[in-house]
């Protein structure tokens, strides 16, 4: 009977060469879905009233949102994000999935969504995606912390979207 190893294949080298700990590719899906998973938590603390990491719901709104004197959205838009975001960190927390088409698709599309995101802030177009997101100071903190911060898990959650076809082992995963 033919040994399985932690990827399911039979004498996988690359399973093997991981054994006892966590492969690149792990490590790196895991700190992606952390990062997601930190954000939904504090959209979600947002959406019950919290101007954490702010003094005022006020500034919140400048800050993070972009309207210079102007509201936070509402607590049910609020939690829409953050449940988004925690599925997105379950999405990519799972790691990929060659056999799920669906779930290699929303992974395709958690990636490509934090990479639109980046792109837009970095080059200054945030509006585009989000009208109404142009005072000063969130164009500052969108160019220096969240664009880079969207990059960054797109990258951390790109072996999740990725499709690793099954390692060659010749005759003996035919037994």
């Amino acid at each position: 009977m033919a040994t399985r190893t932690p990827e399911g294949y039979p004498h996988a080298p690359r399973a093997r060469r991981y054994r006892g700990r966590m492969s690149p590719a792990s490590s790196s899906t895991r700190a992606g879905a952390g990062g997601l998973a930190a954000l939904a938590l504090l959209h979600a603390a947002w959406a019950a009233g919290s101007s954490w990491p702010l003094p005022s719901r006020a500034e919140l709104a400048d800050a993070v949102i972009g309207r210079e004197g102007g509201e936070v959205p509402s607590p049910a838009a609020c939690m829409l994000v953050a449940a988004l975001l925690a599925a997105a960190a379950a999405l990519v927390g799972a790691g990929p999935s060659p056999r799920s088409r669906l779930r290699l698709l929303a992974a395709r599309a958690v990636v490509g969504t934090l990479s639109l995101r980046a792109a837009a802030g970095l080059a200054g177009h945030t509006e585009l995606l989000s009208p109404g997101s142009c005072s000063p100071r969130f164009r500052e903190l969108d160019r220096r912390l969240y664009a880079p911060l969207c990059a960054a898990l797109a990258v951390l959650s790109l072996p999740a979207a990725s499709r690793r076809p099954a390692p060659f082992c010749g005759a003996r995963c035919m037994r």
